[in-house]
């Protein structure tokens, strides 16, 4: 099987993982929204009405997922050469909208129970239906995250979370029918409210991890890292850096990166050697690479002591991350290299011109050229 073979093998499993934790997600909502219900009018209880609203809500997300999932998958043309995953995450905005006007809905309604309480009426066979509802939903929502997870959906793991979250809410009208049984005092207005505001503040989390993702979230430490380390275990790697990875899709990305070599390879060896960096990549992460490359000089044994003295004085100022590429021309008197620098830094250029000036007082003569990296990755 070819790589891109295994790739298309590997998305149309996520694509139906997503599609059927989608629909079992949508089945249990609205069989938990149709109880709730019933036993909310029956009682007279908004706080459980509102649950019911929330389990509805939930089903219609799950409906959007799936329609994300399936739109995100249509082939790149020529308008959208790196096709349409993308469309995942405004599936997860369009969710957060709707999970934050439910909530701000429910608020307002709670607010006015409040202000002008009733008696709601919790039986036996209200109680039962709301704990079947507990642990209906702890069960659903650790399903559905952990597919979120395996499968890398945003969608998916806000549901789940959201679920397990509903648990903890749903178990919360307990108390109101507790307070109401044993002290005579209605708090349903009150727990009704409550978990308005944390169906409102779930929305607004899920809307802002969803718009990281689209203004451009810096990507995940765990994948930077394992990609780096695969980079330099390839034999005639000396380093890598200037790691930059384009998101277009939970499951699409394309990149960047700089390799350290032996000065002395052919132009044969370096072509083989960024297509076995490229391949490496490819075969793991599903990632094209564009390979870079900077030339080492490590048999100018002056070269190498100038190399790693530069480096010293670079990385002795904190924020900065690493320095890297380091050229150094004896014959025209001219040294270049690459700082890369934190966001901490303020003023970046500021920094460099400190770290030039140091460079240029240890070695004098010199002419010191320094490109300043942001730190995208590291």
């Amino acid at each position: 099987m070819s790589k891109e073979e295994k790739k298309t093998t590997d998305n149309k499993v996520r694509e139906k993982a997503i599609t059927r934790t989608s629909i079992i997600g949508i089945a249990a909502n609205v069989f938990l929204a149709a109880f709730k219900a019933g036993a909310g009018i029956v009682a007279g209880s908004i706080a459980v009405v509102l649950d019911a609203l929330n389990n509805l809500t939930d089903a219609f997300s799950s409906v959007i997922t799936i329609l994300g999932i399936k739109l995100a998958k249509k082939k790149p043309d020529q308008d959208h050469p790196y096709g349409y995953g993308r469309i995942e995450y405004f599936s997860t905005i369009l969710i957060a909208l709707i999970v934050f006007s439910a909530g701000a809905a429910s608020l307002v309604e709670s607010v006015k129970k409040i202000i002008t309480p009733s008696q709601p009426e919790y039986s036996l066979v209200t109680v039962i239906i709301i704990l079947v509802s507990v642990v209906t939903k702890l069960i659903l929502g650790r399903y559905v995250k952990g597919q979120g997870e395996r499968y890398a959906s945003d969608a998916l793991v806000a549901s789940g979370s959201d679920a397990s979250f509903d648990a903890i809410l749903s178990a919360s009208t307990l108390i109101a029918a507790a307070v109401m049984y044993f002290g005579h005092f209605s708090v349903d207005g009150i727990i009704g409210a409550i978990i308005s505001l944390f169906i409102v503040k779930a929305g607004l989390e899920m809307l802002l991890e969803a718009l990281g993702h689209v203004i451009g979230k810096r990507p995940e430490s765990a994948i930077t890292s394992e990609i780096k380390e695969t980079v330099n275990a390839i034999d005639g790697v000396m380093g890598c850096y200037d790691l930059i990875l384009h998101n277009y899709g939970p499951d699409s990305a394309i990149g960047s990166l700089h390799i350290e070599v032996d000065g002395s390879m052919s132009a044969n060896s370096l072509h083989a050697l960024t297509q076995k960096v490229q391949n490496a990549v490819l075969e793991k992460f599903h990632i094209f690479m564009t390979v870079g490359i900077y030339a080492v000089d490590n048999e100018d044994e002056e070269k190498v002591r100038m190399r790693e003295k530069i480096g010293e004085l670079s990385r002795s100022h904190e924020g900065v991350v690493n320095c890297h590429g380091v050229f150094i021309e004896n014959t025209e008197k001219k040294i270049s290299f690459d700082v890369t620098m934190d966001f901490s830094i303020p003023d970046k250029q500021k920094m460099s011109e400190m770290i030039r000036k140091e460079v240029e007082e240890a070695y004098p003569g010199y002419s010191v050229n320094i490109n300043c990296d942001t730190n995208y990755s590291d």
